[in-house]
């Protein structure tokens, strides 16, 4: 396993990497107990990466998902760039099919297509395409990295000294790169000498902010506390909570966002408390083609996840269990998009299309 610098310089993992034309991706399910990278070593493999939640967070999907390209193609290089660029297009669709709600993924295989199809006439062979198509990858990662900064400088200053943030399931370095995008204002707020408290939502049933954010944060050496999710209303009442921010997997042209599963009851707590509550997210998040929040296709997982807890089952055997892996909160609920652009806020279906419908 290789180390790398956290937000505050102690050693931490990373997501995934693409290392010597290799993608190697941390095994998020077995955090934290075991810190596991696993070789990719083919797009089948990348898939089942993804949806079984190996990698997680739509922008590491999205990420994830352009290097996986490259994996599947790796085998393909010796074929004329017509037909190489077939293969790209067939393998792009496979990937896609992961996992359905987040649009980063969607995203970033389209960029990816979009790229090959630009350069496959200038091509001299399928080789020369595929040395093109990781130069793309590289800058959507890098990219991604100067976006998340630019989500912790635009919302950095929301978060005051001695403050209580409250954030659900997990949105930080993990769930994309180097300082995530709803921690990215805790990271550099807490690296320009400010001290509060964070509260993390377990995120039942698979336990990512238990898992994922507790483990990130702590090892950064954040102040944080791990709560039951039905904690969440009580630690408001007493006045805790100062400021909600979460992350998101796609946000609709009128501002609805749909996010882990149980977001939608944090955003309610904060609205009767009148905590505020933010959604951090990249540009690449908003979805301006779909119009509202109930057009999105919200992810229908396994009820093993709900039936069992830690590999044991806890659950009548053969008990029916509802598991969607999303909700969707309204944009009345949401008091301003934190993004690498700045905070966007209300009247969404206006302050979207300006800021991101090109």
């Amino acid at each position: 396993m290789t180390d790398y610098s956290s937000p505050d310089g102690r050693a931490a993992a990373r997501s995934l990497r693409w290392e010597d034309g290799a993608l190697y991706i941390l095994d998020q399910t077995r955090l934290p107990r075991e810190v596991v990278e696993e070789k990719q070593e083919s797009a089948e493999q990348v898939w089942e990466s993804i949806r079984r939640l190996k990698v997680r967070g739509a922008p590491a999907i999205g990420i994830a998902g352009s290097y996986g390209l490259l994996v599947g193609l790796k085998p393909f290089v010796h074929l004329d760039p017509g037909a190489f660029l077939s293969r790209a297009e067939a393998t792009a669709a496979y990937l896609n099919t992961s996992r359905p709600t987040a649009v980063n993924l969607g995203w970033a295989l389209g960029r990816m297509l979009a790229f090959a199809r630009a350069h496959a006439a200038a091509a001299v062979d399928a080789t020369a395409l595929f040395d093109m198509l990781v130069g793309e990858a590289l800058r959507i990662h890098a990219e991604d990295r100067m976006i998340c900064r630019g989500i912790g400088e635009s919302g950095e200053a929301l978060i005051r000294e001695g403050c209580g943030i409250l954030t659900h399931c997990n949105a930080g370095a993990l769930a994309a790169s180097e300082l995530g995008t709803a921690t990215a204002p805790m990271y550099l707020a807490f690296r320009r000498g400010r001290r509060f408290r964070i509260y993390a939502d377990e995120t039942r049933p698979l336990l990512q902010g238990a898992r994922l954010t507790a483990w990130e944060l702590r090892n950064a050496g954040l102040d944080v506390t791990l709560i039951c999710d039905d904690m969440a209303a009580y630690v408001m009442s007493k006045s805790l909570v100062d400021l909600c921010i979460v992350g998101c997997d796609r946000v609709a042209a009128n501002g609805d966002v749909a996010n882990k599963i149980g977001t939608l009851g944090v955003a309610i707590l904060a609205d009767h408390f009148s905590i505020p509550f933010y959604v951090a997210c990249p540009s690449s998040t908003f979805d301006l083609s779909t119009p509202t929040g109930g057009d999105i296709l919200i992810e229908e997982r396994g009820a093993e996840e709900v039936t069992a807890f830690g590999g044991r089952s806890t659950a009548p055997e053969g008990v029916k269990a509802l598991n969607p892996a999303f909700d969707v909160t309204p944009h009345a609920l949401v008091s301003g998009f934190i993004t690498e652009k700045g905070i966007v806020g209300p009247d969404y279906g206006e302050s979207l299309a300006k800021a991101f419908g090109a």
